[in-house]
């Protein structure tokens, strides 16, 4: 997708909602991140959300309070079953799975979603990294504290990245690798990080005009948009008033500027060594990144699958960035399918070498920090300015 397309899109979503074409959340009152509806999409069944204290990643990290994560854990259907264990993107939180949990709970496995720090119902320490390898540790020691050994990852965009991370630190940890529009395989050129260094700030966050959310969530995200996903962008809206904001805000600087901290995940693909099935939409218009340098989803899927060892690769026709959302029926069809029997997987064979092209400078990107993920470069160092142990920036 070209960036003047990616532009074309977002000046649409503006354009709706100047005219009054969709709903606007502005008067509507402030929302916590604690009070989050975290319920199944069809009977508001709401999960059981549990805190869990992780004293080595606090150790590791040198974090001044003992850090806190929120997760949902539903039992299986029997105590052998494999466990799945679902990671958001950026901006996002667990429910953006909420197409998934309960499906997946019906086929037998017992399912856990995380909140990663900085996000959801989670804490959201200012001295906290936010790296990748970071997330990932947060994610190992989780699921340790809960008995889980060998679990099943899928991680979407920023946790894709995260369960990448994951899996080559921890190979021997994990069972299988379910990646959804992963980041972690697109090159960035040091010019680019700097510039989205430049130009990302939590108050760009924090003061996105509704218009700009409507395009970064429904434009960017989707080609599927229906009133059952208004959800996102009212959520957006209303937490962007709450307190707590400032600490997402600065969260989400400090993880786009993680997602580039370095390429360990992109030149250690060839460590990952289980069944790996790789999900995206063909109409991605967040990956690559349309306002640098370009190009095709696919292209950046493919370069994945072929340097990772037995790679399957599911390219979902007409779905966006959050195909999980976007298509839930056949990506949930397609995920279980693939669990059933990993080790049967097709791997995926490139007909040519992958294209692996320098990126070009391009133009302004969209609002980050709008659920929906966008895993969009950053410079190698973590060097926004931290605010105190006090209230957030």
């Amino acid at each position: 997708m070209s960036s003047s397309r990616a532009f074309t899109a977002l000046l649409l979503a503006a354009g709706l909602s100047s005219a009054g074409c969709v709903r606007s959340y502005a008067g509507e009152s402030a929302l916590s991140f604690q009070d989050l509806d975290y319920s199944t999409e069809g009977t508001k069944q709401p999960w059981p959300v549990h805190r869990a204290a992780l004293p080595d990643v606090t150790a590791r990290y040198k974090l001044a309070t003992e850090l806190h994560v929120a997760y949902v854990d539903l039992p299986a259907s029997s105590p052998d079953a494999k466990t799945v264990v679902f990671v958001h993107g950026l901006g996002s939180y667990l429910k953006f799975w909420r197409a998934q949990l309960d499906v997946f709970q019906a086929q037998g496995y017992r399912v856990i979603a995380v909140d990663l720090p900085g996000f959801g119902k989670s804490d959201k320490p200012a001295t906290f990294p936010y790296t990748m390898e970071a997330m990932a540790d947060v994610v190992h020691e989780l699921t340790r504290g809960l008995g889980v050994d060998k679990p099943i990852l899928a991680g979407h965009s920023m946790g894709g990245q995260t369960s990448l991370s994951y899996a080559i630190r921890y190979p021997e940890s994990l069972s299988a690798l379910v990646l959804v529009s992963p980041a972690g395989f697109e090159k960035f050129s040091w010019k680019e990080k700097a510039w989205f260094a430049r130009v990302m700030s939590a108050d760009f966050i924090k003061y996105a005009p509704e218009a700009n959310i409507w395009g970064s969530v429904r434009q960017g995200n989707f080609m599927h948009w229906g009133p059952q996903l208004d959800w996102l962008v009212e959520e957006r809206v209303r937490l962007a008033k709450s307190p707590e904001f400032d600490s997402y805000a600065y969260a989400n600087v400090r993880t786009v500027r993680g997602l580039a901290h370095n390429d360990f995940v992109r030149e250690s693909l060839q460590h990952v060594t289980v069944p790996t099935l790789i999900v995206y939409g063909t109409d991605d218009r967040l990956i690559p990144n349309p306002f640098l340098h370009g190009g095709e989803a696919r292209d950046i899927m493919e370069y994945g699958a072929s340097r990772i060892p037995g790679a399957a690769l599911a390219p979902m026709k007409g779905c966006g960035h959050t195909v999980q959302l976007d298509c839930p029926a056949p990506f949930n069809e397609t995920v279980l399918a693939f669990l059933k029997d990993p080790e049967a997987a097709k791997p995926f064979v490139p007909k040519e070498e992958p294209k692996d092209k320098a990126p070009k400078p391009g133009e302004p990107a969209p609002v980050p920090g709008a659920p929906g993920n966008q895993p969009s470069p950053t410079p190698a160092q973590n060097d926004a300015p931290a605010p105190s142990d006090g209230p957030r920036p």
